[in-house]
């Protein structure tokens, strides 16, 4: 699986189609690897003429893990949200909204799908 360096952070990812096609940036949701995407569904939008591109998010599959933070308790999480205390998780969606744009950036896409 090729990797690429976003955000400071390693990222696994994946692409299919022709790379001059319209790219679509494929965002899985938490805990899910590039590889849960069904390849007929990848193979699906390369026949409808889509560059796919696919990729770990942190600490999920081959990207960079951030086992140094500890595992978060989703509980302990919410109770303390619900009693508005402070809470800082290792990192937050806007984060990941990064990596996904250092993902096509290191592509040299300026947008996608």
């Amino acid at each position: 699986m090729p990797t690429l360096n976003a955000n400071g952070i390693r990222i696994a990812f994946d692409t299919a189609g022709d790379a001059k096609s319209t790219p679509v940036l494929l965002i899985h949701g938490l805990g899910m690897q590039l590889t849960n995407w069904p390849d007929e569904f990848v193979d699906g939008l390369v026949e409808l003429g889509f560059y796919v591109i696919r990729f770990d998010n942190r600490d999920c599959g081959l990207s960079t893990k951030f086992d140094s933070a500890g595992k978060p308790s989703l509980v302990w999480s919410w109770l303390k949200s619900r009693l508005k205390l402070p809470f800082k998780p290792p990192y937050g969606l806007e984060d990941m909204a990064g990596d996904a744009l250092g993902v096509l950036s290191a592509l040299g896409i300026a947008r996608a799908h």
